[in-house]
């Protein structure tokens, strides 16, 4: 679960909780909406620490790779130097 699906959690669940005032047989609105509001904000402290540990969502790792190349007709030396993501 990522911080956006966590925030979209938290705010669902903080309108349950706190603004429906509706009664339903054998569903508490208000109880829905503190779970949901607990599970937005275990995954939103979960998907911080993945992203400063570097992994998860938005983790990128690169590589460098430099080549050479040379023309044997011309003496020509051409140098490519390409970063992959």
């Amino acid at each position: 679960m990522g911080i956006g699906v966590s925030l979209f959690l938290i705010a669902i669940g903080a309108i349950l909780a706190f603004a429906v005032h509706v009664v339903l047989a054998g569903i508490s609105l208000t109880t829905v909406g503190f779970i949901l509001l607990a599970v937005g904000v275990l995954g939103l402290i979960v998907a911080l620490i993945m992203a400063g540990m570097g992994s998860g969502p938005g983790f990128r790792r690169s590589s460098s790779v430099e080549q050479t190349y040379g023309d044997p007709a011309t003496g020509r030396v051409t140098r490519r130097s390409d970063t992959v993501l």
